[in-house]
């Protein structure tokens, strides 16, 4: 079994609150055409940003996480939830937006609507977020940054020049069409969809490596790796592109995987473990979380307890 304990990693990004209404379906509403949940449970974790940190810490990794927040009731709750789990947080609060919820209803162990409340930040939270970088950033091993398109990010520039100012290798997880953005990361982790959104559809395999190894060169980007659900994961990098494919699991829910992914990556690198090794380990614990319900993390007994 791996130690995380010395795989020191910086997470900056979208931070978010899940929230989850279970209840039963029993009846049709009368007023309009959609079922009616009486709801008999509700749950909360970390999202975003915070459940790449919540998955680092679960690994036994230090890890410090830096974002902004609203100045409100989910805020605080977030804050609590990620010392509890073991988090150095480093959360802005800023009281002109209200912390990003998402909230899931669930009825018979099925997604039925899925609610967003978010506003961006404004430019004094986030100018007052990178003095948490800067304050952070000296002890990392790792910056990851979890980019989910709420606004969190809007000075990825700097932070990025930040990290290689340090030689510290970067991992973004990728929002958008923009990847001029993350330019000089280490480490970009898009999945299918994403990927197809900047470089467009590819006719076949050696379509699908000419695109996206054109797309590594052009960003001076060391690595992409390609997430691609049940079809595993491709690593691209100068040395040529090396696949894995999934794990043979029941898929539940993909809520959060890619946010375990990128925990593990991290993780990996920090160690200083090749890239290669690093997306095997991480390629087995997306296939552990995804058999679990809403974000969820993985545990080292859960990631070593078995079989590779």
């Amino acid at each position: 079994m791996i130690s995380f304990a010395s795989a020191r990693v910086l997470v900056v990004g979208d931070v978010m609150l899940d929230r989850y209404w279970f209840g039963e379906v029993a009846r049709i509403s009368p007023e309009a055409p959609v079922p009616v949940v009486r709801v008999t449970r509700r749950d909360e974790r970390l999202g975003g940003a915070a459940n790449v940190a919540h998955n680092l810490a679960s690994l036994g990794a230090p890890v410090s996480l830096v974002g902004v927040v609203g100045n409100d009731e989910p805020g605080a709750t977030v804050e609590a939830m990620a010392r509890a789990a073991g988090i150095d947080c480093r959360l802005t609060r800023d009281p002109a937006m209200p912390t990003i919820i998402k909230l899931r209803v669930i009825g018979r162990q099925q997604q039925l609507l899925r609610i967003d409340f978010e506003e961006p930040p404004g430019p004094v939270a986030l100018e007052r977020k990178l003095d948490g970088v800067a304050a952070a950033i000296a002890q990392a091993r790792v910056l990851v940054l979890s980019d989910y398109g709420k606004g969190g990010l809007a000075q990825i520039d700097r932070l990025i020049a930040m990290a290689r100012e340090r030689a510290l290798p970067i991992i973004a997880d990728p929002k958008g069409d923009d990847y001029a953005r993350y330019r000089g990361v280490t480490l970009l982790t898009p999945n299918r969809a994403e990927l197809r959104e900047v470089v467009g559809g590819w006719s076949d395999e050696a379509d699908l490596h000419r695109r996206a190894q054109a797309l590594r060169e052009s960003l001076d980007i060391a690595y992409l790796l390609l997430t691609r659900s049940e079809e595993g994961m491709t690593l691209f990098s100068a040395a040529g592109a090396v696949h894995v494919p999934a794990q043979a699991r029941e898929v539940f829910d993909v809520s959060g995987a890619g946010d375990t992914v990128v925990a593990v990556l991290a993780a990996m690198t920090a160690l200083g473990r090749p890239m290669d090794e690093a997306m095997r380990l991480a390629n087995r614990a997306g296939g552990i979380v995804v058999g679990k319900l809403g974000t969820a993390s993985v545990t080292p007994a859960e990631l070593f307890g078995e079989t590779a």
